[in-house]
């Protein structure tokens, strides 16, 4: 049995890493479920937070030349003013009643007024690649405070983040590198202020982490980074806005029928 959860934990952070370096989000998304099969989930989550973190630092290791500051100041320091904004704002006032429950494959969903906005948002910018005239769409430099105030209020409120970033960054201007780049710098300051609030409860909760299920993750989680970062010099940018795409599009459809 302990074989089998570090050979699914490291299979998943392997997959996972690889498949969202070039999307930027979905990394936990898919990690915490591997982590709560094996272990409780106030565990599962402080897991995950470690991993996700490391992984944006190793990102960040591999392409740190490419990290545009400039949108690095004015996307990245509002995201996270807003973001803790937003969680400070979900935590004092609760959560919203949901709109629907539903019981599908023996499992009930809920869909949640806030992340049904943010789908709908998300489906928007995921058809904007499909859309012909829509295509050449980017945001002017002057919106990127704008962007990252909206994207990181948001996501504070519904913990979806990195969605709402890639969303913004993937019509900024930004090359292939430098999206994914600044996207894992800004995911590391809102990662680092995160568990800074969470604190208490992390450092509760470490001692009773599984060190080792933990240790082959982040181990894994590298590796999958570390493939990405190798398949991007054959990868387009072209071929990245698509990937952002196609990932928004599961997301957006995920949250918008209550199963994220």
């Amino acid at each position: 049995m302990a074989e089998l959860d570090l050979l699914v934990v490291c299979i998943v952070a392997l997959l996972a890493s690889g498949l969202t370096f070039f999307s930027g989000f979905g990394l936990g998304t898919l990690l915490l479920p591997a982590f709560a099969l094996f272990m409780p989930v106030e565990q599962a989550i402080a897991m995950t937070a470690v991993v996700h973190l490391l992984n944006g630092i190793f990102k960040l290791v591999l392409l740190r030349e490419h990290i545009d500051r400039a949108v690095l100041l004015r996307f990245g320091m509002p995201a996270l003013l807003a973001a803790l904004l937003g969680a400070w704002l979900l935590s004092a006032l609760g959560a919203l009643p949901a709109l629907h429950a539903y019981v599908a494959f023996g499992l009930r969903f809920e869909i949640l007024p806030l992340k049904l906005v943010i789908g709908v948002l998300l489906l928007v910018f995921a058809l904007i690649e499909v859309v012909p005239r829509l295509r050449g769409l980017a945001f002017d430099a002057r919106w990127l405070p704008l962007g990252g105030a909206l994207s990181g209020f948001f996501g504070g409120l519904a913990g979806m983040q990195g969605a709402l970033r890639s969303a913004f960054l993937a019509r900024s201007g930004l090359d292939k590198e430098a999206f994914i780049a600044t996207g894992a710098a800004i995911a590391c300051v809102i990662d680092v202020s995160r568990l800074a609030i969470y604190a208490g409860t992390f450092l509760r909760v470490f001692g009773s982490l599984d060190h080792r299920l933990l240790a082959g993750a982040v181990l894994a989680a590298f590796a999958g980074a570390w493939a990405g970062n190798r398949l991007l010099r054959t990868t387009t940018l072209r071929g990245l806005q698509r990937i952002v795409a196609a990932m928004l599009f599961v997301f957006a459809i995920g949250l918008m029928v209550g199963a994220l």
